[in-house]
This record gives C-alpha cells, sequence and structure tokens, in this order.
C-alpha cells in the first residue's frame, strides 16, 4: 500500500454543526492532533484547518475542510494539489449510515453511497475513487427522508457515548495502520464494538 500523508476528517463548519453526527469525521482528526500533540490552524489557501503530526516515524498532513460537506473537494483537492499528494495516498474519515454507532471500518476505493462529501472528492480528484476511508458508524433514521435531518442533529446522549469510543479506538487502529499495516489495523478496528464494552 501507498504509505497515507494526508488524512481528512469531514464535518460542516460552524459552531451549530459541531456537535452533529455528520461531523464525526472531524472529531477523529480532532483527536489524532491531540493524540499526538499537534495543532489544526485555519490556512485560507487549502480552505480548512490544517496540521502535521508524527505517526510511527511517518510525516502525516491533517485537514478538516472549513467548507461546507458538499464542498469537500474544494479543500482536500488544493491540499493535495500544493503537495503532489496522489488520492491512493488520501485517508477520508466520514459517517456512515449502514454501519451501527459503535462500530467503524477502514476500506480502499469504492463509491460514495450516496455521502455528498464523498462525492464532491471523489470528483475533485478527477474521479478517483482511489483513495483510503475510515467510515464511523452512526446508524440510520429508517428512512432515506429523514436522513438529511437526522446527520444534521446531535445524537443522544447514550448513543454519543459510542461514536466517541469509536473515534477514540479509530485513533489507536491508526496507529496501528502506520506501523504495522492495513491489515493489522483492519483486524482491530473492525472486531471493535463500543456497544458491547459496557
Amino acid at each position: 500500500m501507498h504509505p497515507i500523508e494526508l488524512i481528512v476528517g469531514l464535518g460542516n463548519p460552524g459552531p451549530e454543526y459541531a456537535h452533529t453526527r455528520h461531523n464525526a469525521g472531524a472529531w477523529y482528526v480532532a483527536e489524532l492532533a491531540r493524540l499526538h500533540g499537534g495543532q489544526l490552524r485555519e490556512e485560507g489557501k487549502f480552505f480548512g484547518w490544517t496540521g502535521r503530526i508524527r505517526i510511527g516515524g511517518h510525516d502525516v498532513r491533517l485537514l478538516i475542510p472549513a467548507t461546507f460537506m458538499n464542498r469537500s473537494g474544494k479543500s482536500v483537492a488544493a491540499m493535495a494539489n500544493f503537495y503532489q499528494i496522489p488520492p491512493e495516498a488520501i485517508l477520508v474519515a466520514h459517517d456512515e449510515l449502514d454501519l451501527p454507532p459503535g462500530s467503524a471500518r477502514f476500506k480502499q476505493g469504492g463509491g460514495h453511497g450516496g455521502h455528498n462529501g464523498l462525492k464532491d472528492i471523489i470528483s475533485s480528484l478527477g474521479n478517483s475513487k482511489d483513495f483510503y476511508r475510515l467510515r464511523l458508524g452512526i446508524g440510520h433514521p429508517g428512512h432515506k427522508s429523514q436522513v438529511a435531518g437526522f446527520v444534521l442533529t446531535k445524537a443522544p446522549a447514550p448513543e454519543q457515548s459510542l461514536l466517541e469510543a469509536t473515534v477514540d479506538e479509530a485513533a489507536r487502529a491508526t496507529d496501528i495502520l502506520f506501523n504495522d499495516g492495513m491489515t493489522r489495523a483492519m483486524n482491530r478496528l473492525h472486531a471493535f464494538n463500543a456497544d458491547s464494552t459496557k
């Protein structure tokens, strides 16, 4: 696998969205920065909050786009183009309706599954789907007509604690990814279920 050079956490900007389910990817990148002593600073030319950390001896750039979700690609492409980072060296963390709260998955490539952030990133990277994903489960409201409201609201406290435990576990699995490779990281993360740790 190509070593990951850029980790992106998706969300919407502004305090009204900070604690909503759609921002799970942004929470993960903020947690990585905290764990590794990094600082995230707003950087206009990349349309987002950026930082640098070292994981397992690797220099890694962090990015939380300051654009709205459906324009995430503008931020990702600006940074990828500037530093000449290929899609297969990018990991994008995002909320995932098809996984229950308390679970997460790594994967490489694939479609956007209706996720507007992923859709815009694929388009902005020249229709490349080769980047890695970290899918952070938020569950599904039950009907597609309810999805927009669901992702833009805050999870109830018990569910939020599952999401936070999963973000924490995903950050630790990221260390394994850099130190021991994707297979081991997947083995650890995919076996995790925050719901069963209560």
